[in-house]
């Protein structure tokens, strides 16, 4: 049994505060969000997380992406399909990845352990478009979520072949809202799936009653869901696991939804769940969902009794 994290943590900018950065800042080169990177993966490994991600702090998970794909604009932080969709312009979350892995390799005294990683996420392209308003090109929304998979695969296909992560992460959380047709939902996870060289995983947050028999036949590793803020996932879990035969389950043990700690009895009572429903050896336990809005030591805090039941029972 190993540990993630869904994405997020809490995070700040910086200002530049001694002479090469007030150097860099002067030539334009300085960047707010670096310390607040390292922070975030410090952060993760000292709370015991073995697939830490970059901390997502960069922005919201739908402009972090748009700003570089073009068909795309964002207006007064509101995202526009204005255009066909088309491959990014740059490499979008490669640096920031990379940045953290080296992070990780000085933290463990140069090699990174085996057993521990990090993972690219990214989020899903249906979740894009239904969080974005069509106003050019494309008639339907299905017709823009088939051309965003092939543009978001270049960004997945990059980041499997220059940063070597553990897995990929797609988030896409509109797949629990009823809104999203299903078959191009699943045609666009294929695309960016299809060829991939390493995992992949697939995060739904949300109550997941009507949607878990269609979300288990997709074309991912690990399905990720969230079970600690809400009492009707276990359920669904319980009546539905053999559709998991196949696939890897990250089960949210800590609820992301208050910002404050867990009780730690009631995150071991849902982990000793789950390994009587799907075995320890098919689980990574992460919390519900990121962890940006909650104040950062409640964050590592939650993160820490999360591992302290994985080591109890790993």
């Amino acid at each position: 049994m190993k540990s993630t994290v869904v994405g997020s943590f809490p995070a700040e900018e910086s200002c530049p505060s001694n002479f090469k950065d007030k150097l860099l800042n002067s030539l334009g080169s300085y960047d707010p969000f670096k310390e607040a990177i390292k922070s975030s993966v410090i952060a993760q490994l000292d709370a015991g997380v073995d697939i830490i991600s970059d901390g997502q702090v960069r922005g919201d998970m739908v402009s972090i992406f748009t700003n570089y794909i073009p068909g795309m604009k964002i207006e007064d932080g509101n995202t526009f399909i204005v255009g066909k969709i088309r491959n990014p312009t740059q490499e979008i979350s490669i640096k920031d990845l990379q940045y953290s892995k080296k992070v990780m390799k000085e933290y463990y005294g140069g090699n990174i352990p085996e057993g521990k990683g990090i993972k690219g996420i990214i989020t899903g392209p249906n979740t894009i478009v239904h969080s974005s308003r069509i106003t050019g090109f494309y008639k339907n929304k299905e017709d823009a979520i088939i051309d965003l998979a092939h543009s978001l695969k270049v960004e997945a296909d990059a980041i499997a072949k220059k940063v070597n992560p553990t897995y990929i992460q797609l988030d896409e959380p509109f797949l629990s809202t009823g809104m999203v047709d299903m078959k191009t939902a699943r045609e666009a996870i294929g695309i960016i799936k299809d060829g991939l060289e390493v995992p992949l995983g697939m995060h739904v947050c949300g109550i997941l009653s009507d949607v878990f028999k269609d979300i288990a036949t997709f074309n991912v590793d690990i399905l990720d869901f969230e079970f600690a803020g809400n009492d009707v996932n276990l359920g669904v879990l319980e009546e539905n696991a053999s559709l998991l035969a196949n696939k890897k389950l990250g089960f949210g043990c800590v609820d992301s939804s208050v910002n404050e700690v867990d009780d730690i009895a009631d995150i071991e009572n849902l982990v000793t769940k789950a390994i009587d429903i799907v075995g320890k050896d098919n689980l990574l336990l992460d919390p519900d969902c990121g962890l940006r809005r909650a104040p950062k030591d409640v964050a590592f805090e939650k993160l820490r009794l999360m591992n302290e039941i994985k080591d109890k029972y790993s």
